[in-house]
């Protein structure tokens, strides 16, 4: 898997970088294009980072303007985060370079597998989202 992750992400890294964005940065745009109006705490859940990492990566996308983060309304305390035009253009001009490199990955794959290999992913990925970052 760690195999895998890596050359991933150097390659989606590649394809990301004329846009000014990091592969994790990416992700959580990706992240949040699913899912409007998380916190940070929840951003971090799901993007599988640390909340001091979340916090950078928050900073740092809502300076380029990628992002805003508004009160919520049912706690001023909180605030939500949600892409700008600019985040959903940056996602919009990045899906056709992506989606080749998702679909380059599976090359080899026959239907089945794909289908097969997505569902294990997906259940891998259910099992792991209950396990707190900080364990030891």
């Amino acid at each position: 898997m760690k195999q895998l992750e890596l050359v991933t992400r150097a390659h989606l890294d590649a394809i990301v970088r004329e846009s000014g964005v990091t592969a994790l940065q990416y992700t959580a745009l990706t992240v949040l294009e699913r899912r409007e109006g998380m916190t940070s705490a929840d951003l971090a859940r799901h993007s599988f980072v640390r909340a001091q990492s979340a916090a950078d990566l928050v900073g740092g996308l809502e300076r380029r303007g990628l992002i805003r983060r508004d009160p919520d309304p049912a706690n001023r305390r909180r605030r939500l985060i949600s892409l700008t035009d600019e985040g959903r253009a940056l996602l919009r001009r990045q899906a056709e370079p992506v989606a080749a490199l998702e679909a380059h990955m599976l090359k080899d794959l026959d239907p089945d597998q794909r289908e097969s290999f997505a569902e294990a992913l997906q259940l891998c990925r259910g099992a792991m989202s209950d396990l707190p970052l900080d364990a030891d």
